[in-house]
């Protein structure tokens, strides 16, 4: 019998491949079959969907949107969506749910980059037929890129088991499963993976952390697959959150004695804290490792490489009095003085030359605010800094605060929120497409404790757009997969690695040690 993957077990109920969805919509309703009312009433109520899709911008190579309509007084319901040319016409099934045939969605998507459809949709109930107001989705000439990474675990993370990281094809509802732990609790194998991170868009060149037994950082370049250990007396801890250097064998890390704190009535409901966090640089060809920054004054974390490879940014906080704190005081400080921790962004220039870094300058004093930022991100382009900004820490994917923000790094006007993007809940962990006008980014706002995935347009004037559910081919798999969605990342083209050669490099591989070098 064929062995199913954790993500194949968990999405066994939905229609995850595009081949069987072209087969259901013959059911469900094609534009051939559909008819439209002939009569109905015009009502002034919008439309209830799940997930919402109204009057969004989208990419023009956007798996469909299929949707559930949320009326109980009806028994059917219809879509037409017309374009400039062409349109499609769907019909839902028992339970409300529309599903787009993906063959006529493409087509109607590529006659109309760059302009708007407008959808109609009408519901049968005891009185007839009605119509809802009409709603529009824009189509962006702009792609997005066809491949999403992301991690699947569940949302309180406090054992070892049932995550995994997986691929999904933006373009349709093909997932692949890159790497999966022990499904069950398993003492002799127990281990995490996390923060796998590419780089410049690039699968061919891949990394993600394994922790617990087994443990190391698992590296891919080029078909080439190995696994290091980043160990020694002037560090820490291994690396922790990494950031590929756009064009040259680099890695910044972050090294971090992470601890986590579970809060008993609080609804935010774990905070993670930093007892210590340094920067470091890591060269995958040498197998060389070295600090970029070290001390016990400042808290750095989550550096980020400019597009051009010139400036290092991270998060920095500076605890009052932490210099003076022992080291067998720091948990204890931290944990009652969680919400005192304040980060701001900083940068370092880099000489690509002599491998050297400058001085650090602060690029965003989120501190000063009463604010703090995390997780800086920086367009293709070079323009835009985009990050995170909540209340207090640097783990904003638990803060209702967070919000994404953003800042030109063309002028001196301060930064600002996305508010068209940003949601009353947590708003975190976010990328930039290859082309810079989409961010994809992890959000809480549908019921406050489940990270799912969410897409937006960034347009040229520095506006976020409304944000968009990642789409599915049954819609309802969200509330039903009890798992977070977690750290997504975008990529042109698909990990080539196979599952079992991640698998064996993981249980077979010691990891190869890695030289420690002093910088003068």
């Amino acid at each position: 019998m064929k062995k199913l993957s954790l993500h194949s077990v968990l999405h066994r109920s939905f229609k995850v491949f595009t081949t069987g969805m072209a087969i259901l919509c013959l059911s469900c309703g094609c534009s051939s079959e559909v008819r439209i009312p002939d009569t109905y009433t015009q009502v002034k109520e919008k439309a209830s969907l799940y997930p919402d899709y109204t009057d969004i911008t989208i990419p023009v190579n956007i798996a469909p949107l299929n949707f559930r309509v949320q009326d109980k007084t009806a028994t059917n319901f219809i879509l037409r969506l017309q374009g400039e040319p062409g349109f499609l016409k769907a019909s839902a099934d028992a339970n409300g749910t529309i599903e787009i045939d993906s063959i006529v969605w493409r087509r109607l998507l590529q006659q109309n980059a760059g302009k708007t459809l407008q959808a109609s949709l009408y519901a049968l109930r005891p009185s007839g037929w009605i119509k809802y107001q009409d709603y529009t989705l824009k189509v962006a000439a702009e792609p997005i890129d066809a491949y999403l990474s992301y991690r699947l675990i569940e949302p309180g993370y406090e054992l070892y088991r049932q995550l995994g990281l997986y691929q999904r094809n933006l373009t349709n509802f093909n997932v692949t499963t890159l790497y999966e732990n022990n499904r069950v609790y398993d003492s002799d194998n127990n281990h995490c993976v996390n923060c796998h991170n590419y780089q410049h868009y690039d699968a061919n060149r891949m990394l993600f952390h394994i922790r617990g037994n087994h443990g190391g950082t698992l590296i891919a370049r080029d078909g080439k697959i190995e696994k290091i250990q980043i160990k020694h007396d002037s560090i820490l801890t291994a690396g922790v959150y990494p950031s590929w250097h756009p064009h040259l064998p680099l890695v910044a890390f972050s090294t971090n004695k992470t601890g986590q704190a579970f809060h008993m009535k609080h609804p935010e409901k774990i905070e993670v804290l930093d007892e210590a966090s340094d920067l470091l640089l890591y060269d995958t060809e040498q197998r060389t490792v070295q600090t970029i920054l070290r001390g016990n004054d400042a808290l750095e974390t989550f550096p980020c490489w400019s597009p051009t490879g010139d400036m290092l940014y991270y998060c920095s906080a500076f605890p009052p009095t932490m210099h003076s704190i022992p080291d067998s005081m720091r948990t204890r400080y931290l944990l009652e003085n969680y919400t005192q921790l304040k980060y701001n962004i900083m940068r370092l220039s880099f000489d690509t030359k002599s491998r050297s870094f400058g001085k650090p300058e602060t690029v965003i004093n989120s501190a000063a605010e009463g604010q703090s930022a995390s997780v800086p991100r920086i367009s293709p382009d070079g323009r835009w800094l985009l990050f995170t900004q909540g209340d207090y820490g640097q783990f904003h994917i638990w803060h209702k605060s967070a919000d994404l923000w953003v800042k030109d790094l063309q002028t001196d006007q301060p930064p600002y929120p996305l508010t068209a993007v940003n949601s009353a809940d947590a708003d975190s962990y976010h990328t930039w497409s290859s082309n810079g006008r989409w961010i994809v980014f992890a959000s809480r706002r549908d019921d406050g404790n489940y990270t799912r995935i969410y897409l937006a347009y960034f347009d040229t004037k520095g506006q976020g757009h409304k944000a968009f559910l990642l789409p599915q081919a049954d819609p309802e798999q969200n509330t039903v997969l009890l798992k977070s969605y977690n750290v997504p990342e975008l990529t042109r083209n698909a990990v080539p690695c196979s599952y079992r050669t991640i698998r064996q490099t993981v249980y077979n591989d010691k990891g190869t040690p890695i030289r420690f070098l002093d910088r003068k």
